[in-house]
């Protein structure tokens, strides 16, 4: 692809061919077929930048919410309603008043809207066991009242112009929520009468809204090339498309159906909007009509004042408006739109109070490779306060003490190249399923790589709120991606690399993928921006040998995936060794053969795996699990990568686990194992799933073993992984930030929290049984 590979050549006297093969140089002659090697010896310079890592404190009491969505301004322009932390609350623009609940629900809220006289909110609630509604609030608040006549998934609801109708989107789950309730997704017109029955006027769309009288319902659909903005009757007659878009992302068009606001790769623009009785296209550098881009570095949440001629959007937690009137679109230079109000807050972090002692345990720190037997944990609060022998720990009176005789405790798994659904449809959920499957199994912190930035943020920020249970979150936000897509980037200048950066910044990132930017220059800009900025840079690999040498060459953070040969040699080992560049090689999607996870899938039977099965809908792990591809030994590709990832953690170099969301918590325990079977020790193995990754993304200073200070994220085994690998997965308990957490995720102490049935355990050939044990069938 890159014309970069080793050539052949003739020799002069054209008897021989000398060609490259297995890290060596050879010569074949071309009449006796005779092979000899070429001895060489290459002494040369390369330069190196200075990988970038930076340290990141955790544990503080406080922190700021950043992710504040679906922000909605009132027709007056006074107030804004939005969600943040899973509930709904109303602030003053341009007052230093601190934001306000609009309800005292405890369900999870979302897609607020005002009706067009400010007088009313209409919003969408979520509650996992009764699924979900559309309410309606007076703009006061208090208690809503439920408009929809059945439960559902409920999205984006907007008010008629008189109030006495909405229109919604209504979708599906069976994933992260039950199935049930599902059926006839599209969009809907309801009016508010008593005993009115919806109608459905779509088969398929998103973010419907009236137009300016209240006949015509507009919404977004979309095709495999192109998004439309499209309209029919409020009884769902007379289809008409107004405009088409190849990058668009959402329309928003104003009351008075005068303008339209949409967002192209991030950035927000506007431009008058005709019915011409034809569709129109639009794009970013379209001449049909008069446009112009309003947004610096991004815009979200598009939508209109009252009278047509305010254009408000958000980035991050602060919310811009824009005048619009027909003078916009002369050519003048308006200059950036400065925020009218900052829509974050401080939340506390809450921890735990008292002190645990773990007693009696064989403590595997992770710091060298000091190994405790009969060793005592306290813990005071969510931090480490004591680790050492019985002897050298004074557990004070009134400290809940816990024999762990037998156990093995170690330092919470770090799984740093981790996907999953983190909400549905941005609706995040009270449990997440694949959160709790993950701290089953002992995963403790994840590293995102690649999601969407609304969801995974707001996630992270209910998790570090104390409002939903799972591991500590981070993520990269949405790709930086190089190809040709609505959601491209592209690069072409520092400042347009800042602009991106900073957008995900804002939004609660501390690290960004670089994804298949094609240009090696592109990809320095980044790296550049992120120096500036104070962020991370985890590119994809992209099964790209050469990328992936000038990755490490221009600092980058860590190399994201194996890379795409099954043999490096000493050029390589000699070159990636002056460098500070980590390397998450997910062994378990590895590039160069058939993937790592059909190694364990033959080998470990998922399906029948105690915790996986827990967890897990039992009709998706079957379909995946039980009657997985067999490989020839010959064929296995695992063997090589990890050998790989052997001499390359042989240099120094932090190599850490990614299971790549294939096998949720499960995966991560792969991935230890791929590590083993590559020839890494046991406790070589273990540190890539903790000390490594805490290093890799600067956490160790709070995470990644077992010493005082750091916080108290623990995974206490029954049997001795430094015996058997395989021994990760006999888990007791899992502690995160101090909770002591079961085999059923029920606090043991440091906490309260209990787990309430999923919905598929609730359901007939669910698997779950309190109280199962944990043991996993492993071949030795």
């Amino acid at each position: 692809v890159h014309n970069v590979y080793p050539g052949i050549s003739w020799t002069p006297d054209g008897r021989s061919i000398v060609y490259w093969a297995g890290g060596h140089i050879h010569r074949i002659d071309v009449a006796t077929r005779a092979v000899t090697d070429i001895p060489f010896h290459v002494t040369g310079t390369r330069f190196v930048e200075d990988a970038i890592h930076v340290d990141h404190p955790l544990g503080q009491d406080s922190f700021n919410v950043k992710m504040t969505r679906f922000a909605h301004a009132s027709p007056d322009g006074r107030r804004v309603v939005y969600e943040a932390l899973g509930s709904l609350w109303v602030k003053d623009i341009g007052g230093n008043a601190p934001a306000r609940r609009l309800t005292r629900s405890d369900e999870r809220e979302a897609y607020p809207v005002w009706s067009r006289d400010g007088k009313q909110i209409a919003y969408v609630t979520w509650d996992d066991d009764k699924a979900g509604a559309i309410k309606v609030v007076g703009a006061a608040g208090g208690t809503g009242r439920t408009v929809t006549p059945e439960p559902g998934y409920y999205r984006e609801p907007a008010f008629s112009p008189d109030g006495r109708m909405i229109a919604y989107r209504k979708g599906s789950d069976g994933n992260l929520a039950t199935p049930l309730w599902g059926n006839e997704p599209g969009i809907y017109v309801l009016s508010l009468a008593a005993g009115a029955k919806p109608k459905r006027v779509a088969k398929s769309g998103a973010f419907p809204q009236f137009g300016k009288d209240g006949s015509r319902v507009f919404f977004v659909d979309n095709d495999d090339d192109n998004q439309y903005l499209k309209s029919v009757d409020v009884s769902g007659a007379d289809p008409m498309t107004h405009l088409k878009a190849t990058n668009a992302a959402e329309f928003a068009l104003s009351p008075d159906e005068q303008f339209v606001g949409w967002t192209e790769r991030y950035q927000a623009y506007v431009m008058p909007f005709v019915r011409s009785g034809k569709t129109i296209d639009i794009a970013a550098d379209a001449k049909a009509l008069p446009q112009t881009k309003v947004s610096a570095d991004a815009g979200d949440y598009l939508h209109w004042s009252g009278d047509g001629h305010t254009l408000y959007w958000t980035q991050g937690p602060e919310l811009f408006a824009r005048r619009v009137d027909l003078a916009a679109f002369d050519g003048a230079k308006t200059g950036a739109a400065a925020p009218v109000a900052n829509l974050g807050f401080v939340s506390a972090a809450p921890h735990p109070t008292g002190t645990i002692a773990l007693t009696n345990a064989r403590i595997v720190t992770m710091n060298g490779d000091q190994v405790i037997d009969g060793g005592t944990v306290l813990i005071n609060g969510n931090r480490i306060a004591a680790v050492g022998p019985a002897a050298s720990v004074a557990v004070p009176a009134g400290a809940h003490t816990i024999d762990m005789t037998g156990k093995t405790i170690l330092p919470g798994f770090i799984d740093a190249h981790w996907h999953g659904p983190h909400a549905s449809d941005q609706i995040v959920p009270d449990q997440n399923r694949v959160y709790y499957n993950s701290l089953a199994y002992g995963v403790t912190t994840v590293q995102d790589p690649s999601a969407d930035t609304h969801e995974v943020f707001a996630s992270a920020e209910m998790q570090k709120a104390g409002k939903i249970l799972g591991p500590r979150i981070f993520s990269t936000g949405t790709i930086l991606y190089g190809a040709e897509t609505p959601f491209m980037v592209e690069i072409g200048s520092i400042d347009d690399a800042l602009t991106h950066i900073r957008r995900l910044q804002e939004s609660g990132a501390w690290s960004v993928k670089s994804y298949n930017q094609p240009r090696r220059e592109q990809r320095q800009l980044v790296i550049e921006a992120a120096r500036q900025l104070g962020m991370e840079v985890v590119p994809e690999g992209g099964s790209l040998f050469m990328h992936n040498m000038t990755m490490i060459a221009d600092g980058h953070t860590t190399i994201e995936h194996s890379l795409p040969v099954p043999h490096i040699y000493n050029d390589v080992l000699q070159f990636w060794r002056t460098s500070k560049t980590a390397w998450t090689p997910t062994l378990i999607v590895a590039y160069g053969g058939p993937f790592g996870e059909y190694h364990w899938y033959q080998r470990n039977p998922a399906w029948a795996e105690p915790i996986e099965a827990k967890w897990t809908p039992q009709g998706q792990l079957d379909a995946r699990a039980r009657r997985p591809t067999i490989v020839p030994d010959d064929e296995d590709n695992l063997p090589r990568v990890s050998h790989q990832a052997k001499q390359v953690s042989d240099l120094g170099i932090p190599v850490s686990i990614g299971a790549h969301g294939q096998r949720e918590g499960l995966g991560a325990h792969w991935e230890i194992w791929g590590f083993a079977l590559g020839g890494m020790s046991n406790l070589e193995a273990l540190r890539t799933a903790t000390i490594n990754p805490a290093r890799a993304h600067g956490l160790d200073h709070d995470l990644g073993s077992i010493e005082p200070g750091k916080l108290a994220d623990l995974v206490i085994l029954d049997k001795n992984p430094l015996d058997d690998i395989h021994n990760t997965t006999s888990i007791r308990y899992t502690m995160i930030n101090g909770m002591l957490l079961d085999s059923d995720l029920n606090a043991v102490a440091g906490g309260t929290h209990r787990t309430r049935p999923f919905w598929f355990q609730q359901s007939a050939g669910g698997n779950y049984s309190e109280g199962a044990t944990m043991t996993v069938p492993h071949e030795d």
